[in-house]
């Protein structure tokens, strides 16, 4: 789908069914950017120091530099922030990138040309990617080294993804005959001085973390089965009694996904049972039923988390800010990125709260004493020389203890930079590292957790599961083979991984 660009509000998921974009032709859009450019240009003509443009950076602000060395000033901009290091951005990452630094600027606030526009638009549609590494930032102002490397690239330098490999940019150009493009006075700035590499982190870890909090929904459906659990916590009565939205949401989502099993049963059943069944606690484990109230806290702060980061998106978030209506230029400090900073940070204790919970499950599926009949670490065998998933267990355990350690907040780590000018920033870019790290160790747990919830129905019996249940299990015994003897499982953890990231599970 060509997503369309002008001053219009655009969605998360806008940017992520996009495959190309189309920046608008409609004349009043191209005039207000083309009015706001101009202005800005004949303000630099008549000498007027601007920040960033006439003048050095940062500390460097009282510097004045000539009109005609404004354009040498943008080069060196980009150049000179070429220092970013770490892991490279996936592809996914720095194309969402390139698609919201075009969105920010076509706000017409940012002063820059239409013919700038054309050219993100370009590399947008020949799939010209720059490559970005992911570290460098401290989030203000903006996302300074990262961006540069869009900026880079449009004047034909460092690297790009294109056709699956990492290639020179002027390797590309020449093959699709597209010249460099030279920056006018203020364009290198407006591209770097953003909120764009965090937000672009943000969303691609939004997305994965949406489909392993449906996932996990799932598996806490089935362990209310396969623990024969009392279905109690899950009913509509009990979350109208304390109407948060997201815990009505997974209440209901977990209630609709054990629909159908033979295995759960009712209040009622309980109050029968409690003293025919010894073992039957009047009530379950607090991590089975104060579930739906631990994901509603997530889910609710995934949803304000998303509003937050879309917002950003569609923010003018450079300096200064060019009004060319009124013909004014302000100052400000929009390139602070501390809604994706605290956005991301509550989002990384909500992962850790979700590790912790999948966790302390997994502890009752596979312990004897707590699994009500599921054995001893779910053991098919009764040698005692097979050890079932005592080893998966302790894997699961040790990934809940790398998510949780890193939940400390990114953003009261603000670190003075350049001569203390920037001396209070957001840190955005980390925190949305930060997050990013948690979401393969999520995969990983989950994975293990989906191969221990097989095991279990293999010992209850599918044919007493849940219509949902027994869906899950079918897909896992494609490629899954049951543990009857010791065996390696980190390929079949690989294999689980991969379906959960394709959504089978939600």
């Amino acid at each position: 789908m060509n997503l369309k660009i002008d001053e219009r509000y655009i969605t998360l998921n806008d940017i992520i069914n996009s495959q190309k974009i189309e920046i608008s032709k409609d004349k009043n859009f191209e005039i207000k950017i083309e009015e706001t450019h101009n202005f800005l240009i004949d303000e630099i003509k008549n000498g007027k120091p601007i920040y960033g443009i006439t003048t050095g950076y940062g500390a460097s602000g009282k510097n004045y530099v000539s009109y005609e060395d404004s354009k040498i000033l943008q080069t060196n901009l980009f150049r000179f922030h070429g220092c970013g290091v770490g892991k490279k951005l996936s592809y996914k990452v720095c194309k969402y990138a390139t698609i919201m630094r075009t969105i920010s600027l076509s706000k017409a606030k940012s002063g820059v040309s239409l013919e700038l526009l054309k050219h993100l638009e370009l590399l947008i549609q020949e799939d010209i990617i720059p490559v970005i590494p992911s570290q460098g930032s401290v989030g203000a102002s903006g996302d300074l080294t990262p961006l540069s490397y869009i900026a880079a690239v449009l004047a034909g330098e460092r690297e790009v993804y294109y056709k699956d490999e990492i290639k020179d940019v002027m390797e590309v150009y020449k093959e699709l005959n597209i010249t460099p493009y030279i920056f006018k006075p203020k364009e290198a700035l407006a591209i770097m001085n953003g909120t764009t590499i965090m937000s672009a982190i943000a969303l691609a870890s939004i997305e994965e973390f949406e489909t392993i909090l449906n996932s996990m929904e799932s598996y806490v459906a089935g362990m209310f089965e396969v623990l024969l659990g009392d279905d109690t916590p899950v009913d509509d009565f009990v979350h109208l009694s304390k109407p948060f939205s997201g815990q009505i949401q997974s209440a209901k989502n977990i209630k609709r996904k054990i629909q159908g099993s033979k295995l759960t049963h009712g209040r009622d059943d309980r109050y029968d049972k409690f003293f025919a069944d010894n073992d039957l606690n009047i009530q379950d484990n607090y991590s089975m039923r104060c579930a739906p109230q631990v994901l509603g806290v997530i889910r609710d702060n995934l949803e304000i988390s998303k509003k937050w980061v879309e917002q950003e998106i569609n923010s003018v978030n450079d300096n200064p800010l060019i009004d060319g209506v009124n013909k004014r230029i302000y100052t400000s400090g929009n390139f602070y990125g501390g809604y994706v900073a605290h956005a991301m940070d509550t989002l990384k204790i909500c992962a850790g709260n979700l590790a912790d919970l999948l966790d302390k499950e997994f502890a009752l599926l596979v312990d004897h004493k707590f699994n009500r009949g599921l054995g001893e670490n779910l053991k098919l065998s009764t040698e005692p020389f097979y050890h079932g998933f005592k080893a998966m267990q302790i894997t699961l355990s040790s990934l809940s203890a790398d998510v949780i350690k890193n939940t400390t907040a990114a953003s009261i780590f603000s670190r003075p930079t350049e001569s203390l000018n920037q001396d209070k920033v957001s840190m955005g870019t980390t925190a949305a590292n930060d997050f990013s790290k948690m979401i393969p160790d999520l995969y990983n747990m989950l994975s293990i957790a989906f191969i221990g919830m097989a095991q279990a129905i293999d010992i209850r019996g599918k044919n007493l599961v849940s219509p949902h249940l027994k869906n899950i299990y079918d897909e896992i015994r494609k490629d899954v083979k049951p543990l009857f003897e010791d065996r390696r499982m980190d390929i079949d953890i690989e294999v689980l991984y991969k379906f959960i990231e394709d959504k089978k599970f939600i």
